[in-house]
């Protein structure tokens, strides 16, 4: 018998049937029993999905390059914290830690890392994978970001590679918002009509589902956004994720997101082996943007993971990919990898990267190399509350052999 089945189970007896997000809460995050609380198999190619990080180290390297221009858009502080959210294994974390020692030394010196991952397998895990920085101080774990009226004093980068993806959402329908009851040994839906905080955000984020359809509302994941706005008194936020505008759903498209991954497989059923697959749905970008700009960051241009990548790399010809290849055959076998990263047929453009900033000109901010390729509006582009699929990139993605 599946035991989180029956610890949810048991959740519905007591209090009666439960919101999706609490189901989808439990399914991932519950500890010994969520799918992220579990272990670390699941992660990687021979797992049920990989990362950016697990195609090739030049994920983390790119990113310490962005990091370290980050801090000089600062003035070079001398402490600077970079947050991660979701840090699973410590592999991006172990990349980028790695390249910023040897290729910006001021920076790592300034440089204090803090992993914040809920799951205490992943965190063991991390303490191996980032022994000796944990060990010199250099990095730290946390269990949770700080709860909301916890100021940082700190300059603050907060980085987050599919972190928003995995946060619980409510789904609603004409019908009303979704309940989980059980029957028969079986979870099953029933409605009840949707909270005034669902309504405004289908209002001002979203769109009311038509008949028959269903549509995701994060809530979740602008209260996470409240939280990580009020608590920076300056520096940056970093989300990668594949997700859309608003723009996009008034189009038609990115309706009803929400699927269950297990195995490199998708399923549209949630309900299937609670536990065992991730769920997930896409991320609403200009949701987020708004709640970043409710408490005084400043939103830029949405752009693809291609074209943050390729504008951090392309000054120096990918040579963070490339510089520990001797033999051409192993110069292919990269160029294969970091292809899959950038290019339209990999994870180039399922991807978008929204960046916030709060405390930094204007003008030091829309400098980054990470906005800065393949732009048709210079430095000062749409934000993400604006942007439509049109920024999506097309045929401007340059050769990597």
């Amino acid at each position: 018998m599946n035991l989180l089945r029956q610890r949810i189970e048991q959740e519905i007896r007591q209090h009666g049937p439960i919101p999706f997000s609490r189901y989808m809460e439990l399914c991932l995050y519950e500890p010994e029993l969520g799918y992220y609380s579990r272990s670390a198999k699941q992660f990687g190619r021979a797992g049920d999905f990989y990362t950016s990080s697990d195609i090739h180290a030049v994920f983390g390297r790119l990113l310490a390059r962005q990091f370290n221009e980050m801090w000089q858009a600062l003035d070079s502080p001398d402490r600077i914290e970079v947050v991660e959210l979701g840090s699973g294994r410590g592999l991006f974390a172990q990349d980028a830690l790695g390249w910023a020692e040897n290729k910006f030394p001021d920076f790592f010196r300034a440089l204090r890392y803090i992993l914040v991952e809920t799951s205490q397998g992943l965190r063991t895990r991390i303490s191996q994978t980032l022994k000796c920085h944990i060990a010199s101080g250099k990095a730290e774990l946390a269990s949770c970001f700080p709860r909301e009226g916890s100021a940082r004093e700190t300059s603050t980068i907060v980085f987050a590679n599919e972190f928003f993806d995995a946060l619980p959402v409510e789904i609603l329908s004409a019908k009303g918002s979704v309940r989980i009851d059980t029957c028969a040994g079986r979870f099953i839906e029933t409605w009840v009509p949707s909270s005034l905080e669902e309504l405004e955000f289908l209002d001002r984020y979203s769109i009311h589902p038509d008949p028959d359809e269903r549509v995701e509302a994060p809530v979740a994941a602008q209260h996470f956004m409240d939280r990580i706005a009020a608590s920076l008194q300056s520096g940056f936020l970093i989300a990668i994720d594949y997700g859309y505008a608003r723009e996009e759903q008034l189009a038609g498209r990115h309706r009803g997101t929400l699927k269950a991954l297990r195995q490199h497989s998708i399923s549209t059923n949630p309900y299937e082996a609670p536990g065992e697959q991730d769920i997930t749905a896409d991320v609403n970008f200009t949701a987020l943007a708004a709640a970043a700009e409710k408490h005084g960051m400043r939103t830029h241009k949405l752009v693809t993971q291609s074209q943050f990548l390729m504008g951090i790399g392309e000054a120096n010809q990918f040579a963070d990919a490339f510089e520990e290849c001797r033999l051409p055959q192993e110069r292919a076998k990269v160029a294969l990898q970091l292809k899959h990263l950038v290019t339209p047929a990999g994870m180039g453009e399922s991807f978008h990267v929204l960046i916030a900033s709060k405390g930094i000109a204007e003008e030091a901010v829309s400098a980054l190399s990470g906005l800065n390729f393949g732009s048709d509006s210079g430095p000062h582009g749409e934000t993400a509350a604006s942007v439509g699929p049109e920024r999506r990139l097309g045929s401007d993605t340059q050769s990597l052999e």
